[in-house]
């Protein structure tokens, strides 16, 4: 694998830099705006400013950030190469079993990026195929025109439908057995559906506040401006952050503690609630218990990345770089709970990729690696390859350290 997993757990940097009293306001669109916006309104949350920082016009995944090996900022288990896509394919086997075959049978890829999990998937040719509606849900606009390069993607219409006229009781009948369908849409489909909800390394690029405990209770870390440099800015709580620092956290902690807030993660689970009628919601994340929350402090569950490597501080560089947190795994849980998913599988990507048969693919690919060896044909270094993709994917230091989530509806 090149470049670098966002799981690496190494030294992050503080808001802004040791002895650096703001980042400087660049002329950068969106540090730009978020100036403008400070200035005129005060402090901003600090959801706010991620949300334009990562997504508002200029941002980092607005202009094909993130994902991949060349020209990219992080590498994640799909961009690794295709055995990742291949058992997702199983689990989406599993899913499609457990709900009893339907067709059609809907999938939505939640920040599907440039397609690569999506083609994966595709190419594995899992026996749902036809039956398969596979929507790639990616609000960048770039990123989502560059899925065509690997993806074949119809019209939205021929994916949800298509459609026989019916007769006046039934009403439209779905056509079965066409899929593979696939299509792309910046948000989440505006239907209620029996299928899957996929997210690979989504829920820790959603916006999120940071909440510091103090003597009188939950404060708030927002961002405001000082000279010419943005800087943190503590606020007494609002009542709706204390009751959302509450959902991740006890009150006994020690003072000055701070941690994530995921207001994205509550709000898009609300989203996928009404999308998702019955079946399995999968998240695949690097998630952390409030403990290794607080025991790491800021500097270790907020990140930045740049170009395979790590960034400079949230501060310095608004638009110009990932920004990502370690997601607090019993907040998601309760938030997912409390809109009507129930928690059935969480484990490390090891263990869920093991669960899914990763062992047996690499001992055949390693047997027909040394087999073809001395021949060094395509064939033989495809499977070389897949022996090295299972290395990275099952690293318990990096990818393979990832929080499985499963999340069932029924």
């Amino acid at each position: 694998m090149s470049g670098s997993s966002r799981s690496e757990r190494d030294e992050t940097l503080a808001l802004c830099e040791p002895g650096y009293p703001g980042a400087s306001v660049t002329t950068g669109a969106p540090a730009a705006r978020i100036a403008a916006r400070i200035r005129r309104e005060g402090p901003i949350p600090f959801d706010v400013f991620v949300e334009e920082a990562l997504y508002g016009t200029g941002g980092f995944f607005t202009r094909a950030r993130g994902a991949g090996r060349r020209d990219a900022d992080f590498v994640t288990s799909s961009e690794v190469g295709p055995l990742f896509g291949a058992l997702v394919a199983r689990a989406l086997d599993r899913a499609w079993d457990e709900l009893g075959g339907p067709d059609p049978f809907f999938v939505v890829d939640a920040g599907a990026g440039r397609g690569r999990l999506a083609a994966d998937v595709l190419a594995a040719h899992p026996r749902c195929a036809t039956a398969l509606r596979y929507v790639l849900v990616e609000r960048s606009d770039v990123l989502r025109a560059a899925q065509r390069d690997l993806v074949v993607l119809e019209p939205v219409e021929d994916a949800l439908g298509p459609v026989l006229p019916g007769d006046d009781d039934s009403g439209p009948l779905v056509l079965a057995g066409v899929g593979p369908i696939a299509t792309a849409l910046a948000e989440l489909p505006a239907l209620s559906m029996s299928g899957v909800v996929v997210a690979n390394e989504l829920l820790d690029n959603l916006p999120f506040r940071i909440a510091e405990r103090t003597q009188e209770g939950w404060a708030e870390i927002r961002v405001g401006i000082q000279g010419d440099g943005f800087v943190e800015v503590a606020v007494g709580g609002t009542p709706e952050i204390a009751t959302e620092a509450r959902l991740v956290v006890a009150d006994d902690v020690p003072l000055g503690a701070r941690i994530p807030v995921p207001t994205g993660v509550r709000d898009w689970l609300n989203a996928c609630a009404d999308v998702l009628e019955h079946g399995t919601l999968l998240v695949v994340d690097y998630a952390a218990s409030v403990e290794e929350l607080l025991a790491r402090g800021q500097e270790g569950w907020l990140r930045t990345y740049r170009g395979h490597g790590r960034g400079v501080a949230p501060f310095v560089a608004a638009g110009e770089q990932d920004i990502t947190i370690d997601v607090p795994l019993e907040y998601v849980v309760g938030a997912a709970r409390r809109v009507g998913f129930t928690l059935e599988r969480d484990l490390a990507q090891a263990e869920w990729l093991r669960a899914l048969g990763i062992d047996d693919l690499v001992s055949e690919a390693r047997a027909q690696w040394e087999a073809r060896a001395h021949v060094g044909d395509l064939d033989a270094l495809r499977h070389r390859s897949r022996v090295n993709e299972a290395a990275a994917l099952l690293d318990p230091s990096g990818l393979g350290a990832h929080r499985v989530l499963e999340f069932r509806r029924r």
